[in-house]
């Protein structure tokens, strides 16, 4: 009988009972292995040596690791050889750098380490383990750094800022809090064009030559060049740049809508889950350039610059958004009671989830059948090739063979479904809305498709904390939106639905449905799609009709959030990176929504949803 085959050596699995140096080598060989294999770079070189990790000409160094390999010591490596196989893979040195105006000697290291942070969090967004690692290195960067010791923006220099608010940019991740007080105070005070230089680094992460180009505005932007202003008229010129740089021009044609502020928004800068609300003044909201309300009770300069137009609406404010909440459902209830609630959810739609499932099925045979699946063979790396085992197993001299799939059309795509949490929704809307985007991710996961579940509501009825200061600030007139927000995560995009099932539950707890401010919460949504890596975005509303808040309704023009409204929609419906479309349960949402349905039975959503849907993907 032939002995059984070695087993290959695991980097997350390294055998505590061999002996020291067998179980350094062991470590080390599986740590090459895994750099290698993720790099796609068979034949680096890689040493081990007592120094920081970093690439070099002929290889990679990583730091040195001793006989005792104690867990400290195996994360650190593990983090910096997850660094270095990303930079192999995502970054090409024969692309030009930094453009020559931008070049400075100050400018030119924190280029290479802002690419740097570019290729870990666009390599790792998908690689949950390689997340946790780098995340483990930044930490422990940070505290070798001694930046907790940084109390304020003049003792935390830029080189060690600007790494930080970027990798918050593109991840749409808090910095750990290990970044001390420092990174808190550059956040607090960054200028609108900062912000919008940060958000244009962020759509741009996917593209190391428009990334570059990105660096260059923001290094103006933080006055570390000498760049000519004509530059940013070139940006604008330029038919390869993205939307996001487009509209930061006058020109009539790029601004359809009447409250051009709601451009800034989208490339607003703001860390996502973890950014304190009640910690942020209305000035470093990220609707400030849409016209948030200062302390003083002024517009922001820029905001109500771009809104110049022929309109007479009025420019949309906010009063404060010091109470609003951006949250995970996890984070707003129990694991128990959100546990009971998903049990009752499926208990109350175990009749509509079989109708809803047999057209979700027809969803996923058309999108399977539109892929059309096909296979190269005879590769070095990927899925073993059985078919090719015989002439192995004939001559055992040959080497196995593998085949890899080719990209699907489809498995480039992301859905986000942006579901209404209104008190009106209340009962069967809700609870048809919950369960259809349940299966709805369900069907588009095992398409490969990327699906986000998010819904909106505010965090109170008649206005909240918000009210509260307003009448403590003496009642100004036209305050604005004058609620507190609160925007949920049901499902991230990356997170897979088995994690997140029980979360649509939360839809069904009692006092969680309120008010609605759908202009808003759209934008919102629409900001968290335009990160995605993915080129297409597909963006569905589930309403049951115009936005309703009582407090906003008693202190602005009654039409107020509906102006809003149809601004955002259209700024949306314009934007070719994006397609946009609605359903309305039991109300006509066709006079918002370019491309609508409007249902007046509940029971219809999930069919209607997955129609919709359909109708996209074989359009495409």
């Amino acid at each position: 009988m032939a002995s059984p085959r070695p087993k290959t050596p695991d980097r997350n699995t390294t055998d505590l009972a061999l002996p020291g140096s067998e179980r350094t080598d062991a470590f080390r060989r599986a740590t090459t292995a895994a750099l290698r294999a993720m790099s796609g770079e068979p034949e680096t070189e890689i040493s081990f040596a007592a120094s920081s990790a970093a690439s070099q000409s002929k290889g990679v160094q990583l730091p040195y690791v001793s006989r005792a390999l104690t867990p400290q010591e195996m994360q650190r490596v593990r983090g910096a050889a997850d660094a270095a196989a990303l930079r192999l893979r995502h970054h090409d040195s024969n692309l030009s750098p930094l453009p020559l105006n931008a070049e400075t000697p100050e400018t030119r290291p924190l280029y290479d380490t802002l690419e740097q942070v570019r290729c870990e969090v666009f390599g790792a967004r998908h690689m949950a383990g390689v997340q946790a690692n780098l995340h483990h290195k930044l930490v422990q960067d940070c505290l070798d750094g001694g930046y907790g010791r940084m109390t304020t923006r003049d003792t935390m220099p830029a080189s060690v800022a600007l790494p930080l608010l970027v990798r918050e940019a593109l991840s749409g991740e808090a910095a750990p809090s290990q970044a001390g007080a420092g990174l808190k105070a550059w956040r607090d005070t960054l200028s609108p064009d900062a912000r919008r230089a940060l958000g244009r680094l962020a759509s741009s992460q996917m593209d190391q030559t428009r990334f570059a180009e990105a660096c260059s505005g923001l290094f103006k932007a933080f006055d570390l060049t000498d760049e000519p202003e004509q530059n940013e008229q070139s940006e604008t010129d330029d038919p390869d740049q993205d939307d996001d740089s487009q509209t930061e021009s006058d020109q009539p044609e790029e601004e359809p809508s009447p409250q051009n502020q709601d451009d800034s928004d989208t490339h607003g800068f703001q860390p996502e889950p973890t950014e304190q609300p009640d910690s942020r003044d209305s000035s470093d909201s990220d609707l400030q350039d849409e016209g948030a309300e200062q302390p003083a009770g002024t517009l922001d300069d820029d905001a109500s610059k771009e809104g110049e137009t022929a309109s007479t609406a009025p420019a949309y404010k906010i009063f404060t958004t010091a109470f609003d909440e951006e949250a995970d459902a996890a984070e707003l209830c129990d694991p128990d009671e959100l546990a009971r609630l998903r049990q009752q959810l499926d208990q109350q739609l175990s009749s509509l989830q079989g109708v809803v499932s047999r057209l979700a099925h027809r969803l996923q045979r058309k999108l399977m059948a539109q892929q059309q699946r096909s296979w190269a063979f005879d590769q070095e790396e990927g899925i073993l090739d059985a078919a090719r085992l015989a002439r192995v197993v004939a001559n055992p001299t040959l080497s196995l063979s593998y085949k890899t799939e080719r990209q699907a059309e489809f498995r480039d795509t992301v859905v986000t479904l942006l579901i209404d949490n209104s008190g009106s929704m209340r009962g069967r809307p809700i609870s048809v809305a919950a369960m259809c985007g349940d299966i709805l991710a369900r069907t588009l996961e095992r398409c490969g498709v990327k699906t986000e579940v998010l819904g909106f509501t505010t965090r109170a009825w008649k206005g909240g904390q918000s009210r509260e200061r307003w009448v403590a600030a003496g009642r100004p007139a036209d305050p604005g939106r004058l609620n507190d927000l609160r925007h949920i995560i049901y499902k991230d995009a990356d997170t897979p639905l088995r994690r997140a099932r029980n979360n649509l539950g939360l839809m069904l707890r009692e006092g969680l449905l309120k008010e609605n401010i759908d202009g808003e919460a759209l934008l919102w949504a629409w900001k968290r799609l335009r990160r995605r890596p993915e080129h297409r975005r597909i963006l569905m509303v589930i309403s049951d009709g115009a936005p309703v808040d009582d407090s906003t309704f008693s202190t602005n023009p009654s039409s107020y959030l509906e102006d809003h409204l149809r601004s955002v929609i259209a700024r949306v419906e314009a934007s070719p990176e994006t397609e946009l479309l609605a359903i309305g349960i039991g109300h006509d949402v066709t006079r918002y929504y370019r491309n609508s349905v409007t249902l007046t039975n509940a029971e219809e959503l999930g069919g209607t949803m997955i129609q919709q849907l359909s109708d996209l993907f074989v359009a495409r």
